[in-house]
């Protein structure tokens, strides 16, 4: 089963092929989802990198946690679910002017 991993503190220059090619090294890469700003369509810093097997993912965990890579130390870690962020400031529905 694929198991998905939040990689964080990229530099904004990093590259998907790049984050591909290095997570690689721990097994099959499934998937890489980089983080862009909608409008300027740059890098918002973080990533998600689902890796082919529990094996795999726990290996990129232990080897490439702290990894310099673009100059900065990444984290990686286990993703969590994403939280469920509401109405984000909107009224109601129901509510009318």
């Amino acid at each position: 089963m694929a198991k998905r991993l939040f990689v964080g503190s990229l530099s904004y220059d990093v590259t998907s092929s790049q984050l591909e090619e290095l997570f690689a090294q721990a097994g099959k890469v499934e998937s890489v989802n980089l983080i862009t700003d909608r409008y300027s369509g740059q890098s918002k810093g973080f990533a998600f990198v689902e890796m082919a097997t529990e094996e795999e993912s726990k290996k990129a965990i232990k080897d490439l946690n702290g990894h310099d890579l673009g100059g900065r130390a990444i984290v990686v870690n286990e993703a969590r679910p994403q939280e469920d962020r509401g109405n984000r400031g909107s009224y109601p529905k129901s509510k009318r002017w």
